[in-house]
């Protein structure tokens, strides 16, 4: 059974993808969120280009839930605050927002889902945790590949340009986040994880 409860026309999720949102930053790894959801609305014949809570946003269906797809445009480091405000003026409570983001630990290409936890690290993740006072919402993180070394700058390397190559991995993964957002919302996040964790 789908673990939402389903209001007549009523948006009962947030699918949210993460990056920055001027064109430069169009193509780097810290907007590998965006490139996922972007991907997802295009599966559904929509595009993400409405102006609603300091985001982009498309009202899509999945699955028979009606979704919120959004790209927060207050810049990683404040994504909770377009967040906040639409979960809060849906009622969405935090179990209900699936959070699509950028992971450097994992190779370019490889995709881990996770039903809650930390922040990790990831400022855009921070955000949200502290605006939504939560930490149990699912989340999709998307390999963008480790620094070249150690001392390589972290701020450089997350806004550095996915090369033809990797671009391959990643509109690979962000093909499948479709289904893994179907599954996450039927309740069925374990199958999400026991097929695409890598």
């Amino acid at each position: 059974m789908p673990f939402f409860t389903k209001t007549p026309g009523g948006i009962t999720h947030l699918v949210v993808g993460l990056g920055n949102p001027d064109k430069k930053y169009l193509r780097t790894r810290h907007n590998a969120g965006f490139i996922a959801v972007d991907e997802i609305a295009a599966s559904l014949g929509a595009s993400i280009d409405k102006k609603k809570f300091d985001a982009l946003v498309a009202d899509v269906t999945l699955v028979g839930a009606r979704v919120l797809l959004m790209k927060p445009q207050t810049y990683m480091n404040l994504s909770g605050v377009a967040v906040e405000k639409a979960a809060s003026f849906y009622k969405i409570p935090p179990e209900n927002v699936i959070v699509l983001f950028d992971d450097i630990s994992l190779d370019v290409g490889r995709v881990r889902i996770r039903r809650k936890g930390s922040h990790g690290g990831h400022n855009g993740i921070r955000s949200i945790v502290d605006y939504l006072q939560s930490e149990n919402f699912p989340r999709v993180k998307i390999g963008v590949g480790e620094r070249p070394n150690p001392n390589y700058d972290l701020a450089d390397w997350v806004l550095s340009v996915f090369t033809e190559e990797e671009m391959k991995g990643i509109r690979e993964v962000s093909s499948h986040c479709r289904e893994i957002a179907e599954l996450i919302l039927q309740g069925k996040i374990d199958q999400a994880m026991n097929r695409y964790n890598s």
